[in-house]
């Protein structure tokens, strides 16, 4: 049984996702304080910890990066009402791999969790296999142990950005719809309403060009983007 950490101090919230939850055969543990939610996060080992932003003790930004310091792989999916593009970015850029705006629907957050536990069931897949390294031009890209460089310059990437710039070294010179890369990167097999994927495409585009003048990510205006020599 898959356990899920829920940290949400809206009662009646609580009491819908845990109920939808345990019905499909998850175990939940609830923590209505960010303080608490951090030490069970800590303490005990989840599947995935879904947290709301706006919480008593310590806001769920802070949770989430703590977390992150002890433990990269757990998956953490933010449930807030805070929908704005700023607030998307800021929380995907605190270290979680998901972001799902109340109100919704208990089906797409059933959806959003199976997807990031698929997810992180490949990644533990690909840990047992040999380095996965990918080339482009002067970047070099190492899928097992995280890094890039470009030109023998290292350069640091989120998860987000990390798994953003891997879809694009699968597959250079093709363009990438955002509908895809939604896909691909955030697990959204729809449009967020959001112009995250332009704003993360940008964040990389700046890291990759502090280092090479030859510009790598081009936009295809009306489809997308595309990895490919100037």
């Amino acid at each position: 049984m898959k356990k899920i950490l829920l940290v949400e101090d809206d009662f009646r919230v609580c009491s819908f996702i845990n109920k939808g939850l345990t019905e499909n055969g998850f175990e939940v543990t609830v923590a209505m304080d960010g303080h608490i939610g951090l030490q069970l996060a800590l303490s005990t080992s989840f599947d995935l910890l879904i947290l709301d932003i706006m919480l008593p003790g310590l806001n769920g930004l802070e949770v989430c990066r703590q977390v992150r310091v002890e433990d990269s792989e757990v998956p953490i999916l933010f449930l807030t009402a805070m929908g704005s593009t700023e607030n998307v970015v800021i929380g995907l850029d605190s270290g979680a791999d998901d972001y799902l705006v109340k109100p919704f629907k208990f089906i797409e957050l059933l959806a959003r969790i199976k997807t990031l536990m698929r997810r992180r069931g490949k990644n533990e897949e690909n840990l047992k296999v040999d380095h996965e390294i990918y080339r482009f031009a002067d970047l070099v890209l190492d899928d097992t142990e995280k890094t890039l460089l470009r030109d023998g310059n290292e350069i640091s990437l989120t998860s987000t950005e990390f798994r953003l710039l891997l879809m694009f070294m699968k597959s250079p010179r093709r363009v990438l719809s955002r509908i895809e890369i939604l896909d691909q990167v955030w697990g959204v097999n729809f449009d967020m309403g959001t112009n995250v994927v332009d704003v993360y495409v940008n964040y990389i585009r700046k890291k990759l060009d502090k280092y090479g003048d030859q510009k790598l990510i081009h936009t295809v205006i009306g489809m997308g983007y595309v990895l490919k020599d100037d």
